[in-house]
């Protein structure tokens, strides 16, 4: 048995020798290419690395600065001095030109949105919100509901809805049964109430601790009569 394998393996030995071989005149033959290129590379991750520390992070960190007097605008419900500022400090609009790219500009556009929404600007509330992005639900399903508050105040309803769907797809408990009961709301405004049992019934059946399934029943009812 052990001399049938003999050749097999001096052949697969062989083959390793040649590819070595080959590899090794490949690397002797772009010697330069390959040393440029490994120049390149260090060059690459050096200068990513060098950006992050003295361009990225100082950014972020006058960004945030900025954003403070706007967030502090925003929980007085001084909308309009968190969209613009005071002359003194920059409002939301501002921090979102100079410092787009950061964590504080991205923020800002949720800030924006939400106080352009409650300003009554609906289209710009929309464009602000749909630029926002976020990891966290309860922000994100906010965000979502919000941008179907502005469609509910331009008459789009079943744009608004949608919004209000993709709201309660994080499932989050503060502000599902919130949406679910807009939801209701604007399928009763349409004349759908069998849709609006629907959403109604959702809250007592998976949200029973909330805030709106307290008088849950009465909608229920309502609809239930109209259906």
């Amino acid at each position: 048995m052990s001399q049938k394998n003999e050749p097999i393996q001096e052949d697969s030995f062989e083959n390793v020798e040649q590819a070595l071989g080959k590899t090794e005149q490949y690397i002797e033959d772009n010697q330069n290419k390959l040393m440029i290129v490994a120049l390149v590379l260090i060059a690459i991750v050096a200068g990513y690395y060098g950006s992050k520390k003295l361009y990225f992070q100082p950014l972020e960190k006058n960004a945030q600065k900025e954003l403070f007097s706007a967030q502090q605008a925003f929980e007085k419900d001084s909308f309009k001095l968190t969209i613009e500022g005071d002359g003194n400090t920059l409002g939301v609009l501002d921090i979102i030109d100079e410092y787009g790219s950061t964590k504080a500009g991205n923020l800002s556009q949720f800030y924006a949105g939400v106080s352009s929404l409650r300003l009554g600007k609906y289209d710009e509330a929309i464009d602000h919100l749909k630029s926002f992005s976020t990891d966290d639900d309860v922000i994100a399903s906010t965000a979502k509901g919000a941008i179907g508050d502005a469609y509910m105040e331009k008459g789009d309803v079943n744009s608004a809805v949608n919004y209000y769907e993709d709201a309660i797809d994080y499932k989050n408990e503060l502000t599902a049964p919130i949406f679910l009961m807009k939801i209701g709301l604007a399928y009763e405004g349409k004349g759908e109430y069998s849709k609006a049992f629907e959403a109604y019934q959702t809250i007592k059946d998976t949200y029973n601790t909330s805030n709106e399934a307290r008088t849950i029943d009465k909608y229920l009812t309502r609809a239930k009569l109209n259906m």
